[in-house]
């Protein structure tokens, strides 16, 4: 399955944005998908997870309340509303999905076998 990920930009703080995840090649109801983010010189991070069919979500706890993940099966995407943005969700975020038929998200990056090109997102404080 290609991915592609895109919404990105520039934000004050306090701000919002919606990423979303275009799938293709793929029956995208069986992939269970996640995004996650890098920032300049640290390790790409989990942020975000959510299950084959929506009904199970998942995100790291600097970003819960802020962050809403969610999916179209029936036009083979995933969004990832992003509210109340601060400087340090500076990053580029990349969608991902997890290998075919698993049911459920994961926080962890090897769990995941496609991956976008990443989408830069800068909160200005």
């Amino acid at each position: 399955v290609q991915l592609q990920a895109s919404g990105g930009g520039l934000v004050q703080a306090g701000g919002s944005l919606r990423l979303s995840c275009a799938a293709s090649g793929g029956v995208f109801s069986f992939y269970a998908m996640g995004w996650f983010r890098q920032a300049p010189g640290k390790e790409r991070e989990f942020v975000a997870a959510i299950s084959r069919g929506g009904g199970t979500t998942d995100y790291v706890d600097s970003v819960k309340g802020r962050f809403t993940i969610s999916r179209e099966n029936a036009k083979n995407t995933v969004d990832l509303q992003m509210n109340s943005l601060k400087p340090e969700d500076t990053a580029v975020y990349y969608c991902a999905a997890r290998p075919y038929g698993l049911a459920l998200g994961s926080p962890r990056i090897d769990d995941y076998r496609y991956w976008g090109q990443g989408t830069q997102v800068t909160v200005s404080s």
